[in-house]
């Protein structure tokens, strides 16, 4: 496979100028072909009309003489030689050779022209009648011209090849201005792979297309369009390490003054004490890393690194309300799940949507008081999924509902569990999925409930049988 883009460019150009050239060249050799034959037949022709016209009856007896301009018309320089025949319908020789082999049966109106093998010579031959009328007596005279085509060939020769010579010279020269051409014209995308090549590492900046032609630009567009991708992917990797950086330093700080500190006791109690903390603060530190490596795989959901299928919703939430039923009876909250539908089928990761429903749960759990109370509702339409996870706790004020998505932002009091994290990985996720989250306030006024729609998909099996 050739995958030279100029040789390719080349082909594609040399290919139907080389059929041009060989199809007119074709064309002209037939032309000069039927040239040539049309002059020596001319001669052939007058030679035998002279012959012709020197027939005459002598005492009641067809006589025939050949005169010898009707031989020069047929002098040429290759040293053609020339053969006839003067010949009765009762096959009377009355004048030339009589091997001279006859291409002629009687009657003819026209003349007409042969080509024959005469002791091994091409020749070219014409036959021409004569009809004589004698005191009531009609004879038919045939008159048989032949003559070898050295001069002929080399007349086609001479009108042929010159027209050869040009068309090659010309398939040549347009073989060079087009090598030309398309080194010149591609000249500017060279410049961009140099300019490609010469670019740092770590450079991702738009590229300029500079001169470049009008239908290689879409290429500049699409390199742009994908630089522009990795900015915004490195810019999301920088701010996620600076926000793990951040986030990390308290608990590691707090960790290592634990620690010395419980170096210096000596008080038994008070050491265990010092131990507990820090115990408590590593599984926080746990829970902090856990949340962040969570949120890294939500934001990288949108690559074909996550495999997506049809994910069956309402199994999920009762799988994920099951792991948290304890969490919930510690504190006295009455957890339900609210549902019409057997199924709720909607593509994505199965992993992914259990975090997105754990952490939606795990939130509202927290932010409400004892004896309170959660409740999960999904409704599942054709064309659309509605999840709903609302509670009686303090709620969000509406002017702060916005930040609750940013990442370590929190609404809580002094002292509250949480690390900040929980509806921003929400909000990944159903990013990801193509859906959309909203935030308002619970029906009974107070509370808040968190608003998952996502679209619909057909459930597996159906999907099988179409």
């Amino acid at each position: 496979m050739i995958i030279s883009l100029r040789l390719r460019l080349l082909l594609w150009l040399l290919i139907p100028l080389t059929l041009f050239v060989a199809i007119s060249a074709t064309l002209s050799y037939r032309s000069a072909h039927q040239t040539a034959d049309l002059i020596q037949d001319h001669a052939l022709l007058a030679s035998a009309q002279v012959i012709a016209g020197e027939i005459q009856w002598l005492d009641g007896v067809p006589h025939a003489s050949v005169p010898p301009a009707a031989l020069e018309l047929l002098v040429s320089p290759e040293q053609d030689q020339v053969y006839y025949q003067v010949i009765t319908d009762h096959d009377s020789l009355l004048a030339g050779r009589p091997d001279f082999p006859p291409a002629l049966r009687f009657p003819l109106t026209a003349p007409a022209f042969n080509n024959i093998d005469y002791h091994g010579q091409a020749l070219r031959v014409v036959s021409q009648v004569r009809i004589l009328y004698n005191a009531g007596q009609l004879r038919k005279i045939a008159v048989l011209v032949g003559q070898t085509t050295r001069a002929r060939d080399q007349m086609l020769a001479d009108l042929w090849r010159p027209a050869l010579h040009s068309q090659i010279a010309m398939l040549l020269l347009a073989i060079a201005l087009v090598v030309i051409g398309l080194t010149m014209e591609l000249r500017p995308l060279m410049h961009l792979k140099n300019q490609l090549a010469a670019r740092d590492a770590t450079s991702l900046s738009p590229i300029k297309p500079g001169q470049l032609q009008l239908e290689l630009r879409p290429i500049v567009e699409a390199i742009n369009q994908t630089i522009q991708r990795l900015n915004t992917q490195v810019a999301a990797q920088k701010r996620f390490i600076a926000d793990a950086a951040h986030q990390l330093r308290t608990p590691l700080t707090l960790i290592d003054s634990q620690i010395q500190f419980a170096r210096r006791l000596t008080d038994e109690q008070r050491r265990g004490e010092v131990l507990q903390a820090l115990q408590e603060s590593s599984r926080n530190m746990t829970e902090l890393t856990n949340k962040l490596l969570l949120l890294s795989q939500a934001e990288a959901a949108n690559t074909t690194a996550f495999l997506r299928h049809p994910v069956d919703l309402l199994a999920v939430a009762a799988v994920v309300l099951e792991e948290i039923v304890d969490l919930a009876q510690r504190k006295n909250i009455d957890l339900g799940l609210d549902t019409a539908n057997e199924h709720a089928w909607a593509m994505g990761n199965e992993a992914l949507f259990n975090a997105m429903m754990m952490n939606l749960v795990d939130n509202a759990i927290r932010y409400t008081p004892a004896h309170g109370k959660v409740t999960v509702s999904i409704a599942a339409g054709p064309e659309q999924i509605a999840i709903s996870v609302s509670d009686n706790g303090p709620g969000i004020p509406a002017e702060v509902r916005d930040r609750v998505f940013e990442r370590f932002f929190r609404n809580a009091a002094p002292g509250q569990e949480g690390t900040g994290l929980g509806l921003a990985i929400v909000k990944e996720i159903v990013i990801a999925a193509q859906g959309t989250v909203t935030l308002a306030a619970s029906a009974q006024q107070s509370g808040l409930t968190v608003m998952v729609r996502l679209p619909a998909c057909a459930e597996p099996a159906a999907a099988n049988k179409t």
